[in-house]
């Protein structure tokens, strides 16, 4: 059996020829696989969220090519190559670490948050804490670094009462500007309030909202799946259905749910 060094070199010497022999590979730039990462990323998120070690497995065997792959065309370009990648990765670990490789206490994992944006703030020339936040990421992962980059200043609820009071505070504030029937932009921000607000809560709750979403997303999904299959089991129509008629095989699918 090869050692794990071993199967590591193999690989990047299977990289290394992809790319000097592959038609398709030649082709490749860093931006032409930025999108292809991106997709590779969600694959994985949604191998974890199902608890799919097999697939898990695959998806992280597929990133870890791209990152070679970005290593290899770096080297090209005498850009990067993977022990520069390397090199500053384990320098950043070990400044970001000053509990584990130097003298400093740290008792809590939040506390090591904290003091990794400490440290990640010293190094930009920018030091606003807000200023280092990514613009192409998704909103609802956007927020949560938002909230959590304001925390580690100390910027943060008190207790988990509070948010949730937050939420109440500003489903009312949306409440009100439909009930005075407020152009679109008035209640598209009030709406946005009342999500920051919902995904501030899961962040203290240390859940993440961006899987509880996806999670709730796949129940959906099967349960409308489940209800669609018994209507058409007993040869009927789900358009021509009423809302009404639609609802009790809704709960009659949730209940039979395993």
């Amino acid at each position: 059996m090869k050692s794990k060094k071993l199967l590591i070199k193999e690989l990047i010497e299977v990289v290394n020829r992809l790319r000097d022999e592959c038609p398709w590979d030649k082709e490749q730039t860093i931006k032409s696989l930025r999108q292809m990462t991106i997709e590779e990323v969600y694959e994985l998120s949604d191998a974890i969220i199902k608890e799919d070690y097999h697939n898990i497995e695959e998806e992280l065997g597929d990133l870890l090519l791209h990152i070679l792959f970005y290593c290899k065309i770096g080297k090209e370009e005498n850009k990067f190559d993977i022990n520069t990648v390397a090199k500053k990765l384990i320098i950043k670990l070990k400044e970001r670490h000053p509990h584990i490789y130097a003298n400093k206490e740290i008792k809590s994992s939040k506390e090591v948050i904290n003091n990794w944006e400490k440290i990640k703030k010293l190094k930009r020339k920018n030091k606003a804490t807000l200023n280092n936040i990514p613009n192409g990421i998704p909103s609802l992962v956007k927020a949560v670094r938002i909230q959590e980059k304001v925390r580690s200043v100390g910027f943060d609820w008190e207790n988990k009462d509070q948010v949730l009071e937050k939420i109440y505070e500003e489903l009312d504030e949306m409440k009100t500007e439909i009930s005075k029937n407020s152009n679109k932009n008035k209640i598209r921000s009030e709406i946005g309030d009342v999500l920051f607000s919902i995904i501030n809560f899961a962040r203290f709750l240390n859940i993440d909202p961006e899987e509880a979403l996806e999670m709730t997303n796949i129940k959906f999904i099967k349960r409308f799946s489940n209800m669609e299959a018994i209507i058409h089991k007993e040869k009927k129509d789900l358009e021509e259905m009423n809302l009404e008629e639609m609802d009790k095989y809704w709960e009659f699918a949730k209940k039979n749910e395993k």
